[in-house]
């Protein structure tokens, strides 16, 4: 009767962990079903229904994406969605890689300050200090003062170079010497001072690429090597690699890029040897990995590659609010914090955001030089969730103008003597397109004040005292003036 009893007992614990795990499961299918049904545009207004992650696919011509969802400090799904290659009907699955992009620069300053962490460098010494195969040059315009490898991460060296358009196929590939000089065959500038180091945080590509240097000097060894061995392995990162072009992959696990227009890009992909700036193949999963170990070592619950201390340090702004070391930081509505990045390769776009309490965050990349719909599934993800701060969509009401009223506006308005906006009426639909962008729908709101959809911009047309238009003025962090030339 005990003997019956006891296995009565687990007969029926076992019932219970098995329904909970089902209900679990179900629960999480039916949340993947909400995301994938409720994308959410930045800017709403009435006319917008629900919209499908397929529908914003085909509209944006994106031939693959690929997301995972962080909750409570675990994975709690991922999935992919379309093709990893159109052509070859490849579908987009979680081991698929793709190419992060600047995203490499957060896994980077990683691997920097585990070595700064051992004592092998100085996160405020002189960089000509560490630097053997190369020395960077300083000039006047650095006026004597002398960039940190704290300034590299931070991008607050005053340095050249905002980022690197890659290396086709069949396309001789520089040495990262080459790269920081700006000698042939390397395809962009070279890294120089802008101005002193130390006055403020401006985006710049080349200086981790000397931070790539850096690391290679020091430990004498290739970077991908290093980043495996020292940092994506022990993330648990191992689909991963820094290797430039990808070797040991099976192709069918690359995703190849794409344009706006859904065309592919010649050769697949382009090849980065600046690795830390933009090299890295990797997936959502795998980042997650990455952002879930980020949110421990923060709270002093692990430290598998850099502990409590070094974690703070990393994702504490060093001059400006949101520029840490590899990170931004965005500090949202209740004091909600997330350290996030993005990444913009060719043919790639690509985004993370990981909360710093809570365990909570999304990893969100697409196989194509559109990323909008990156931005409408983080939406969505966080509006499901309840994931405070992240839903970035406002609501905005659209009003109807008659085609003559919308025809005055347009012409061209001088934003600065490198930069105009173009005013254009096709059809009875306003558009606006700034020097060397893509046009954009200029949606009215009031008879003179029009918005933007896919990002958030404001742009107002004034007229003067006999009725005509003067200028534009664009609401976009702050205002700007853009006097009208034609």
């Amino acid at each position: 009767m005990k003997t019956y009893s006891i296995l009565l007992i687990c007969a029926f614990l076992f019932f219970i962990k098995t329904n909970a795990v089902a209900q679990s499961s179900s629960e999480i299918n039916e949340n993947i079903q909400r995301v994938e049904k409720n994308l959410i545009p930045n800017i709403q207004t009435e006319n917008d229904g629900p919209m499908t992650m397929q529908d914003r696919m085909a509209l944006y011509k994106v031939h693959g994406v690929s997301v995972a969802v962080i909750h409570n400090y675990k994975i709690e799904w991922a999935k992919g969605y379309g093709y990893a290659d159109d052509s070859l009907k490849t579908p987009v699955t979680t081991q698929t890689l793709f190419q992060a992009a600047s995203i490499s620069k957060s896994l980077n300053s990683v691997g920097v300050l585990k070595l700064v962490q051992e004592k092998k460098i100085d996160l405020y010494t002189d960089i000509n200090t560490y630097l053997t195969s190369w020395k960077f040059p300083y000039d006047s315009l650095s006026k004597n003062k002398k960039i940190s490898i704290a300034n590299l991460l931070s991008h607050t060296g005053g340095l050249t170079v905002h980022g690197f358009g890659g290396y086709a196929a069949g396309k001789e590939i520089p040495t990262i010497e080459q790269i920081l000089d700006g000698k042939k065959p390397a395809n962009s500038p070279a890294v120089r001072s802008m101005y002193e180091p130390g006055i403020k945080s401006e985006y710049s590509g080349g200086g981790i690429t000397i931070s790539q240097l850096i690391v290679m000097d020091i430990t004498h060894q290739p970077y991908d090597k290093f980043m495996y061995n020292n940092v994506l392995k022990p993330l648990g990162m191992t689909s991963s690699t820094y290797s430039q072009p990808p070797s040991g992959v099976k192709s069918e696990l690359l995703a190849t890029a794409y344009r706006y227009n859904g065309k592919e890009l010649p050769g697949k992909y382009h090849i980065y040897p600046e690795q830390a700036a933009a090299g890295l193949w990797t997936n959502p999963t795998d980042l997650s990995k990455y952002i879930i170990e980020t949110q421990l070592a923060l709270q002093g619950k692990s430290h598998k590659v850099i502990d409590q201390q070094t974690t703070k340090l990393r994702l504490t702004p060093y001059l400006n609010k949101n520029a840490a070391l590899g990170v931004f930081i965005d500090s949202l509505q209740d004091g909600v914090k997330y350290f996030e990045h993005g990444g913009a390769n060719e043919g790639f776009r690509c985004l993370y955001f990981g909360s710093m309490e809570g365990g909570n965050g999304v990893v969100v990349m697409v196989n194509s030089d559109n990323g909008d719909i990156m931005y409408e599934i983080v939406n969505s993800v966080a509006k499901v969730y309840g994931f405070k701060g992240l839903n970035r969509s406002k609501f905005r009401k659209e009003i109807a103008l008659a085609d003559t009223i919308l025809q005055k506006y347009t012409g061209k308005y001088e934003i600065s003597k490198k930069l105009t906006f173009a005013v254009t009426l096709e059809g009875s639909k306003l558009y606006g397109q700034p020097t060397g962008q893509q046009k954009q729908q200029l949606f009215p709101e009031s008879q003179n004040k029009f918005f933007l959809k896919k990002i958030d911009v404001e742009v107002e047309f004034v007229k003067n005292d006999k009725g005509e238009i003067v200028k534009a003025i664009l609401y976009e962090n702050g205002t700007q003036d853009a006097k009208k030339i034609e």
